[in-house]
């Protein structure tokens, strides 16, 4: 009796079948990761960069010798003077205020250059000689005309003229090191020119299709350079002006990397989810 007692108790306990209901077929897990990597896939994607419409430009439209020309609404600083600085006085409009703080200057050799306006219409007012027309002009041009129109009019003999303009500056956005607005100090700036200053482009930047927006007769029109090409040079954006807009496209692998997508985050968890799910599963029905 006892010995048939203790081999029951220590009969091989026979192992009971785990019942795992069959929930999920292996078509119906295989759906479900197909459908959680289109959930990622299918986020709502915006491209990155801005200026997306324009046409590439022709050498006929080629600014004569690239300098800056002189704009309506442009700002400038004129300054007129003679072997006898008597005869030049009534042509310097001296200012009251500082051109750069806007506040009152203190005394005779503190006072700032009247800084001129170019009205809609192109023309610059001058005092005595009166209105000149500027817009269209680059500053050594403007230099002639307003000299010339002093010797005419019998003011002075030997005018020295000295135009300056104020605040004259060019935009450069997108796969650059340093994208912003920089200070035109000289006549004449190329693309390449203006490049150097932000630091170049980026390894990211697309350097055959930059973009270049200006405003031309009060419309604003893009143009699209090939900076691989030698034709770069034969462009009319190759020599910008003042108040352009330079923009640099990012390349495919910036943009894909740089897509942007407020639900990514929530489609990236879910399918980790599902994919995690969905081995767990696989794993138990074997």
């Amino acid at each position: 009796m006892t010995n048939r007692v203790i081999t029951r108790i220590f009969a091989p306990i026979k192992k009971q079948p785990i019942f795992i209901p069959r929930m999920l077929s292996f078509r119906t897990i295989f759906i479900l990761l197909v459908t959680g990597s289109m959930l990622c896939a299918c986020s709502t994607y915006k491209n990155a960069w801005y200026l997306q419409s324009g046409n590439f430009s022709s050498a006929e439209e080629e600014i004569p010798n690239g300098q800056i020309r002189i704009k309506p609404l442009d700002r400038l600083t004129v300054v007129v003077s003679s072997r006898n600085p008597e005869l030049a006085v009534p042509f310097n409009a001296w200012s009251t205020y500082s051109s750069l703080s806007g506040e009152p200057a203190q005394g005779q050799g503190n006072q700032s250059l009247q800084v001129r306006t170019v009205d809609e219409n192109g023309m610059l007012e001058m005092p005595v000689i009166g209105a000149v027309k500027a817009a269209g002009k680059t500053r050594s041009e403007l230099v002639r005309l307003i000299a010339d129109r002093i010797t005419a009019g019998g003011y002075i003999d030997d005018p020295s003229v000295n135009v300056e303009f104020v605040d004259m500056k060019i935009a450069i956005l997108g796969e650059v090191a340093r994208p912003g607005y920089y200070d035109i100090i000289r006549d004449k700036i190329s693309i390449f020119d203006a490049l150097a200053l932000a630091g170049d482009i980026t390894i990211y930047g697309e350097r055959d299709k930059v973009a270049v927006a200006r405003e031309i007769n009060g419309r604003r029109s893009i143009e699209y350079i090939d900076l691989t090409s030698k034709s770069a040079f034969d462009s009319p954006i190759f020599y910008l002006q003042q108040n352009d807009v330079v923009y640099v496209k990012s390349n495919r692998q910036r943009a894909q990397s740089g897509t942007i997508s407020q639900n990514r985050t929530f489609y990236l968890s879910l399918a980790g989810t599902i994919i995690a799910v969905a081995t767990l599963i696989a794993t138990l029905v074997k």
